[in-house]
């Protein structure tokens, strides 16, 4: 009975974190959240129109538009933009998260509540990061008028915000870390968009550059090149594709149509000894473990910075 009733007040605990009912409460209380989304859902509605117009005046040969390619012109337009917007907001909901609280000299109030560390970063964490799942989820919609023109399946959805939702994460730890490891919320903004930027577009500028070479390296010459050198080639710039969200996504998107498979395909390959197929895994898959992986040393870490502000 008395291991029951701990495990009640354990779990009651997990769903009323303190933390998160005041930051939610606090957040969505004022008409700014609303505002934010509302201007957000039409700037979104006003990109949609401008990929509709722009994919309805592209015509083939024949005279004649698509409708698949205005679904998929439209579908991935707005993921483009939800990306640049977890990437660029995300990480401001939590950069201040901590380092905000020590500049208004709260953050003691905080410590005399007896809240645990981990209470704490994870309360702190969920709290950023649930207004920009709202923004990702109110997108939805605008994500299914593709289907009105084909083009894009329901799994192609999916994978879109399981990919937009593990950015969300790692990129909203990162920005909690480096609230915890700097005493000021502009040092910590400052880190955070710095290594965003290297995420974002520093290994996408590398992944192209080393896919260009890849690709002039197995264009005429490939049958010359060893079978063993041409799958770890193939290995690791799948791997090296997997650390960026935009990179994985594109991969997903152009396995996914030329080998009809999201979890594991085979890449063929051409050498003096013939031909062989390679297994690969998607490149979501890849990804999605990577960035969980990192987000969770983040927040372990950042439980162990805020232990020892409090020491």
């Amino acid at each position: 009975m008395i291991e029951a009733e701990a495990f009640a007040r354990r779990r009651g605990g997990w769903f009323k974190n303190p933390v998160i009912l005041k930051e939610l409460r606090g957040r969505m209380r004022g008409a700014r959240a609303f505002a934010v989304l509302s201007v957000y859902l039409l700037l979104m509605v006003g990109f949609a129109l401008l990929l509709y117009v722009l994919a309805s005046a592209s015509q083939d040969v024949f005279g004649f538009t698509s409708g698949g390619q205005i679904g998929r012109t439209l579908f991935t337009g707005i993921i483009g933009i939800q990306l640049f917007l977890v990437t660029f907001i995300a990480p401001a909901f939590t950069a201040s998260a901590i380092s905000g609280e020590r500049e208004r000299q709260t953050y003691d109030l905080l410590k005399t509540t007896l809240l645990p560390a981990h209470s704490l970063v994870i309360g702190k964490l969920l709290s950023a990061l649930s207004y920009v799942f709202l923004l990702l989820i109110a997108a939805v919609p605008l994500q299914s008028i593709a289907f009105l023109f084909g083009g894009v399946t329901e799994l192609e959805v999916v994978l879109a915000f399981v990919i937009l939702s593990v950015t969300t994460i790692t990129l909203g730890s990162t920005g909690l870390y480096f609230s915890a490891a700097r005493t000021r919320t502009l040092s910590a903004n400052v880190t955070t968009y710095s290594v965003t930027l290297l995420i974002t577009v520093g290994l996408p500028m590398l992944i192209f550059i080393l896919i260009a070479l890849f690709s002039s390296l197995l264009g005429a010459r490939q049958a010359d090149i060893a079978v063993e050198v041409q799958v770890l080639l193939l290995y690791g710039l799948l791997a090296l594709s997997a650390t960026n969200p935009l990179v994985a996504a594109f991969l997903t998107q152009y396995w996914l149509l030329n080998k009809q498979s999201a979890f594991v395909f085979y890449e063929t390959i051409t050498s003096t000894t013939g031909i062989i197929q390679v297994p690969l895994i998607s490149p979501w898959i890849v990804f999605s473990a990577v960035y969980l992986l990192i987000a969770l040393i983040l927040v372990i870490r950042t439980v162990r910075r805020v232990r020892r502000i409090e020491n």
